[in-house]
């Protein structure tokens, strides 16, 4: 089987948008989510009340998040409603 010029097969592009994304510490939200220990929808969640913001959208209109930055905000969000049993009003005026 021959590869097309360039070298990267039929999916070649596909394989090189991951590898960007995950250089540039970019995660979609079903990503962030495994990495975490949480559902997707926690995600949403936590973004729709304005705990956690996206970095960005993909081409595709995924949420992308900067994995350090989202990693450790879930964290924090975590620790805030298991350990001090706060709410979310009240964990959006500590994270602020």
């Amino acid at each position: 089987m021959s590869l097309p010029a360039g070298g990267h097969g039929a999916f070649g592009g596909k394989n090189q948008n991951k590898k960007q994304k995950m250089k540039n510490g970019l995660l979609k939200i079903g990503e962030l989510a495994k990495k975490v220990g949480v559902l997707p929808s926690t995600i949403n969640f936590y973004t729709n009340e304005g705990i956690l913001t996206a970095s960005g959208r993909s081409q595709g209109g995924y949420r992308l998040y900067e994995e350090k930055y989202a990693i450790s905000q879930i964290k924090k969000i975590q620790f805030f409603q298991l350990n001090k049993r706060l709410r979310i009003d009240e964990i959006k005026k500590m994270l602020k």
